[in-house]
């Protein structure tokens, strides 16, 4: 009987934990994906991360005890989830940069802050993981050096290092031109994505369909997976009952995509993205960032013409 209460009341801690986690993963989203986004140079990829983080916190939310610190506990896991996609991406051949570990941090101007908030993300990708990981969660997201240092995981001195270093390599690289080719699509891949935007922006729902493969996947980012012709076919008639989104083609961190404008605001900034993959002329897998417009901020975007 005593084994069956303790048990019980593990699981209660553990389902309590698991409620708490994802209310706390809901606020917590757009932060997560700011520092993922910025520490693998794409919004895109900074979302496979973040998925694969909150997946691992899941697994690991703690069976008996509270966390004294879930803000600080899961931005941990999405830093060492970063680390990873960045080893398994082999950008990188080492966790931490050559810093001078008694060097202390210097304080920034006002116009140097904003220079390193607005960084594009391509510019993060150009310091090393130590120094972008510091700067991001000190200056990008307002954490403070000891907050840095529980979350990567180094002593004050390395995390003022990495950040005053960070900093400085910033400061050179906002006087550099960026002046970026936009990217060149084949013929056969623009004619495609640009009938797909012709007939959305026309509302032809059924010819969208006829484009579907029958073994189609479906992720509404943040909200729902579908498979299947039948079931994404559904996705459609979402939008048909909705305001007519207007949508471009274009590019999200040099991939091809479409980028959505709202309705009631069609002069307005874009509000997120569509991301389309396709195999002998058919539609076999879309992303869809419609419940996750966070992950538009700092991306390279390009139109088509």
């Amino acid at each position: 009987m005593a084994d069956d209460v303790t048990s019980n009341g593990t699981g209660a801690v553990r389902e309590t934990a698991l409620k708490a986690l994802d209310h706390l993963a809901v606020a917590m989203r757009p932060q997560l994906h700011r520092y993922c986004a910025r520490m693998t140079g794409s919004v895109i990829d900074g979302e496979d991360v973040l998925q694969e983080a909150l997946l691992k916190a899941i697994e690991a939310a703690p069976r008996t005890e509270p966390l004294d610190n879930p803000e600080g506990w899961l931005f941990r896991i999405a830093h060492n989830a970063a680390l990873d996609f960045l080893r398994r991406r082999a950008r990188h051949n080492a966790v931490h940069s050559d810093e001078d570990l008694d060097m202390i941090a210097a304080s920034t101007s006002l116009v140097t802050d904003r220079q390193i908030v607005a960084a594009s993300l391509r510019t993060f990708m150009r310091l090393p993981v130590a120094q972008r990981s510091a700067v991001i969660l000190r200056d990008v997201l307002g954490y403070s050096v000891d907050e840095v240092c529980t979350i990567m995981g180094g002593s004050i001195p390395t995390t003022k290092g990495a950040l005053q270093r960070g900093r400085a390599r910033l400061r050179e690289l906002a006087e550099e031109s960026d002046d970026i080719r936009p990217p060149e699509l084949e013929t056969a891949e623009r004619a495609r994505l640009m009938h797909y935007v012709e007939r959305f922006n026309a509302r032809d729902f059924d010819s969208l369909r006829d484009m579907l493969a029958d073994d189609v996947q479906l992720e509404m980012v943040n909200r729902t997976r579908r498979a299947g012709r039948s079931d994404v076919s559904e996705y459609f008639g979402r939008y048909a009952q909705t305001g007519a989104w207007h949508c471009v083609p274009g590019f999200v961190d040099r991939r091809p995509a479409i980028i959505m404008f709202d309705p009631q605001d069609p002069s307005g900034p874009p509000r997120y993205f569509v991301l389309l993959d396709w195999e002998n002329g058919s539609i076999v897998n879309i992303r869809d960032f419609l419940f996750a417009h966070y992950a538009i901020e700092g991306a390279e975007l390009f139109t088509l013409d």
